[in-house]
Formats: structure tokens, C-alpha cells, sequence
């Protein structure tokens, strides 16, 4: 189906004159780049508008509506995701199941510049859907004793995490993002916000160490303050190199043959390389329109988001995973668990319940149409993954695609409409629920009211 603008240079990717890049004062606070709460203002703002079937968790863990009975209305599945490029996005792929019953489509282009068109069996960048695959593997190492969650990480790693925060950070805080630890993806990347384009561009092919990942975050300023979430890649760096400590192999080599072969997937892998092995769609990053027009990344050595978020997959793949961890086949009773324990993942809005929860490399959502769902979310640069199941893995979607950072803002750094953010919350929403395409965007409140998905930096430090 063809989009309603060109291909190539969108015209909301032209760079206004005389606009200049520089380092906002908040900059600390702006680090969020491989996966962050995905939308809990926006589900928040439909939920008091939409009657949900099960209500939000009061309590640690959640309990969420499974939505089982639903089956899978393949014309609506077909419009909902062309929408997304209607809207504006270059391409997208998707997996929805329900049961046994299975639906696949793509949308879109996987290169403006050929048109080469997209397919749904694509390998994708997924980002920080890698959390999920490292805390299986962590939580494992804690099934045979090796690891205890509410052990100092300073135990494991004293050189490493020595001090205070060596003694009060738990493993379980890693998991959660209660640590308090700070972010490396920004001191990592020097330069980025005053010029975004050449710094990415220079990195391509850099090869970072994980120390030194987790030494940048280490020695950036707190997230928050310990015991409370706030989303830092740091994290899970460590957890990575706790893993490699405590079963003395290359963590990504451990995850390889210890969760990606157990859950038997065919083309799921850490790439050893900057190149995806496999098919795949170009992605293209736009960074709020300064990278004029949106430039290919699908090339890039990602040893700088390791254990953290390097892992590469397709959309059938996601689901697989995903209804085998729900459904106890990765993890024991006591592990499972302990993953979905979860924390409030933002501070709500007054009058407004929590509508996300983060457990141990897994979350818990709460969709406007149709209840609770569990996953992650992630993005690198220049791909867009979203994976959300019901509790029993019954009902599924995974949707990938290629342009990332699409929003853009005015002058005055306020937020504009954002065609294709409604049409990505639609179709996900929709698929989940069973209808297809749901009514929640007519319910979504003013853009801008939820951060973007997966910044690098915040839109606020560009100006």
C-alpha cells in the first residue's frame, strides 16, 4: 500500500534554519536509549475512558487479565499495521497469535531508496528485549545456587562495584532498575547532542569493552535514588558481567546456548559482527529530525549495548520466547516468580492508577481495551521492536520497525501531533485485544504527555 508522502525525505525529517544543537542542563537525566517504560501516560490517559476488564495490581505482583477467546481477525490485523506507514513510518513487520492460530504481516519499505519492499520474516534489532533474555539467564544461575537476587553485587564483583555501592545494590536491584546506578550510553557517546549524526556515524564500527560500559555508568550521575525504578542499560551490563563471573564463559555465549537453544530459536543470536546474517530491513534513525534526511544504522557494532541490548531476532522468534517463559518452560516456579515481582515503573499522574510495573527484565502493562499484558519493549538505533503477551502466553503480538526517534517538536520544544506514535499504540492495542484495531488513540492524550520511545537523548537537550 503506498504512503501518503514520499519516500526518502519525509518531510517532517527537513531540518529547520538556524536551529542549533547544544547540551540542555538537564542532560543527566536524559539517558534512556536501549528501552525505557514504553507508554504508561498513554495507557493511563485511555484508562479512564475505557473500561478495562481487570484492574490494575495493587500489590508487587501483578495479576494480569489473560484476554483468552479472542481469535484473530486477519483484514482488521492487515489495515491496523498499514496504518502505521500510512502514518508515516517507513515499514513495520508483526507476529499475532492467539493459541495456535498465527498471523504474520509487513507493511511498508525496508529501503526508501530502492523500495525494496518489507517482509515478515525479517531479522530485527530488538534492543532491550535482550533484558528479558539476560535476566532468564541470570535468574537460572540463581535456580542452581550461584547467584542469590538479594545479594550486595559487590560480592561478585568487588573490583568492578566496590564502596557503598558495591554493599547496597543488590542483584535483584539490577534486575529491577532500583539500583540507582546511572546510565552509560551518553558519556559513551561523546558528543552526541551537538552532533548526533557525525557522532553515530563515527561510531559505526567502534568496538567497546563492557568494564568500561559499566565504569561510564557507574561514574554517571544516579538514575534515581536506590530503590527506586528508573530505567539505566548499566544495569544490565553488570548483570552481564556477573553472569560471565559466576559460570566463568562469555555471558552472551552462556545466554546462546542456555536460553536461546533451550526456548529452540532459529534466528535469534548476539551478532559477532556490525552486519545482520540474516534478511533483513534497513533502519533508519531520524533523532527528532536531526538527522536530515533519516540515515541507515543497520550496520553498527553493538558491543555498545551488549548484554544490555545487542540481541537480534524476528517477530515469530519473540513470540516463541515469550509463551515459553510465561508458560514455565525457561524458568522454575520459584524464578518465574520472582521475575514478575514487580515495581511501579513511573509515577502516575494525580488521580491516575500506575498502568506499568517492572519485574526482573520483564514488565507488566496495562493496555486500554483489553487489561494486562507482559514483555518488553526496546530499540536501538534505527529499530522499534514491541513484544507484550497475556499472563499465559496465549495471546501474543510482536511488532518490529525501521525508523526510530520519528516525533518531532517545535521551537519552543513543545511536542507536535504524532500521527504515527497513535497508529503504533492502535495497532498493538488492537492486536492484543482481539479487535484488530481499536478505538484507544481517540483516547490519547496530548502529544508529548508520555516521553518518546527509547531516546539516546531526550528531544529537550536538541534544540
Amino acid at each position: 500500500m503506498s504512503p501518503a508522502r514520499p519516500y526518502g525525505r519525509h518531510p517532517s525529517l527537513r531540518r529547520p534554519e538556524h536551529r542549533r544543537v547544544r547540551l540542555a542542563a538537564a542532560a543527566s537525566a536524559a539517558v534512556l536509549s536501549l528501552a525505557v517504560g514504553v507508554v504508561p501516560t498513554q495507557a493511563a490517559a485511555a484508562e479512564h475512558m475505557t473500561a478495562a476488564p481487570a484492574s490494575a495490581p495493587s500489590g508487587a505482583s501483578a495479576a494480569p487479565f489473560t484476554g483468552v477467546g479472542h481469535r484473530l481477525d486477519r483484514a482488521a490485523l492487515r489495515e491496523s499495521l498499514a496504518a502505521i506507514h500510512r502514518a508515516g513510518m517507513y515499514g513495520a513487520y508483526s507476529s499475532v497469535r492467539d493459541g495456535s492460530e498465527q498471523w504474520r504481516g509487513a507493511t511498508g519499505l525496508a529501503d526508501v531508496d530502492t523500495e525494496r519492499r518489507m517482509r515478515p520474516d525479517f531479522e530485527h534489532r530488538i534492543g532491550s528485549i535482550t533484558k528479558t533474555f539476560t535476566a532468564v539467564a541470570v535468574l537460572q544461575q540463581v535456580h542452581k545456587g550461584r547467584i542469590e537476587l538479594d545479594a550486595p553485587i559487590g560480592r561478585y564483583l568487588p573490583e568492578l562495584v566496590p564502596g557503598e555501592t558495591g554493599r547496597e545494590v543488590t542483584v535483584r536491584m539490577l534486575l529491577n532498575h532500583t539500583s540507582g546506578i546511572g546510565d552509560y550510553v551518553l558519556p559513551a557517546f561523546p558528543g552526541v547532542v551537538e552532533n548526533p549524526e557525525m557522532v553515530l556515524e563515527e561510531n559505526r564500527f567502534r568496538r567497546l569493552d563492557p568494564e568500561h560500559l559499566a565504569r561510564l555508568g557507574l561514574a554517571a550521575p544516579p538514575a534515581a535514588e536506590r530503590g527506586k525504578h528508573a530505567y539505566s542499560n548499566t544495569n544490565y551490563i553488570l548483570a552481564g558481567l556477573l553472569l560471565g563471573k559466576v559460570t566463568d564463559q562469555d555471558p552472551e555465549t552462556y545466554i546462546t546456548r542456555n536460553v536461546i537453544r533451550k526456548a529452540g530459536l532459529r534466528h535469534t543470536y548476539f551478532p559477532r559482527s556490525p552486519y545482520i546474517s540474516g534478511p533483513h530491513a534497513k533502519m533508519y534513525e531520524s533523532m527528532y529530525g536531526y538527522i536530515d534526511p533519516a540515515r541507515d544504522f543497520s550496520a553498527y557494532d553493538m558491543s555498545w549495548a551488549g548484554t544490555a541490548g545487542a540481541m537480534v531476532s524476528t517477530m515469530r522468534d519473540l513470540n516463541d520466547f515469550y509463551r515459553q517463559l510465561l508458560g514455565g518452560k525457561l524458568l522454575g516456579p520459584a524464578e518465574l516468580r520472582a521475575m514478575k515481582t514487580t515495581v511501579p515503573a513511573h509515577d502516575p499522574e494525580p488521580g491516575q492508577e500506575v498502568v506499568m510495573r517492572y519485574g526482573l527484565g520483564l514488565f507488566t502493562m496495562r493496555m486500554p481495551s483489553s487489561g494486562w499484558y507482559w514483555g518488553h519493549n526496546g530499540a536501538v538505533f534505527g529499530a522499534g521492536t514491541w513484544a507484550l503477551s497475556t499472563e499465559d502466553g496465549h495471546r501474543q503480538v510482536a511488532l518490529g520497525y525501521n525508523l526510530m526517534k520519528y516525533e518531532r517538536f517545535d521551537e519552543d520544544n513543545r511536542p507536535k501531533p504524532d500521527p504515527i506514535g497513535d497508529a503504533l499504540f492502535q495497532y498493538v492495542d488492537g492486536a492484543l485485544s482481539g479487535a484488530g484495531q481499536s478505538s484507544a488513540p481517540r483516547h490519547r492524550p496530548a502529544p508529548g504527555s508520555l516521553p518518546p520511545l527509547n531516546p539516546l537523548v531526550e528531544p529537550g537537550q536538541l534544540h
